[in-house]
């Protein structure tokens, strides 16, 4: 995680998070078979009036690497998020930049954020057929399935909860 830093994204920054989103989840696979959730990744602007849009930025170049947009219930963002917890959602990493810590620098900055403001849990829904190497990252933090929270928005796309309890490290 050397050499990159977490801050809220500027409206400077939309262009490239939008890129990057969209990106991201062509080369998970994720938009295969689906016509309309491209230009809702796209959409950043309306996320981050939402919720707060992080982005995750290399020291050296300047250059956005990633981003999450964390929302509360509440919000048109949070699927999952029920009083007391937070969610994050749309964590995208530029397929350029995988494998230098910009996911794992985004999700510790959605747990820091959950826990600032005083929240119980904090919840993600994945795609069920998502690379196992995303599943891995969050296990590795700590989340665990949640069946509770499994939904499907529209058929053939089934999403899995996964939550963070955040009052053990209290």
């Amino acid at each position: 995680m050397t050499g990159l830093r977490v801050r809220r994204a500027d409206p400077a920054d939309l262009p490239a998070v939008a890129r990057l989103t969209v990106a991201a989840y062509e080369a998970d696979g994720q938009l295969k078979d689906e016509s309309g959730y491209a230009p809702v990744l796209a959409d950043v602007a309306t996320r981050a009036e939402s919720g707060e849009v992080l982005v995750a930025v290399d020291d050296a170049t300047g250059h956005v690497l990633g981003a999450v947009t964390f929302v509360l219930p509440g919000s048109p963002y949070a699927d999952l998020a029920e009083p007391g917890e937070a969610e994050f959602r749309m964590l995208a990493v530029d397929p350029v930049a995988q494998g230098r810590g910009a996911g794992a620098a985004l999700v510790s900055a959605c747990v820091a954020r959950a826990t600032e403001l005083g929240c119980t849990a904090l919840v993600i829904c994945v795609r069920a057929g998502m690379a196992a190497s995303a599943h891995r990252l969050y296990e590795r933090l700590g989340f665990v399935r949640y069946p509770e929270k499994d939904w499907m928005p529209m058929p053939g796309i089934e999403l899995r909860g996964l939550r963070l309890d955040l009052t053990a490290a209290r």
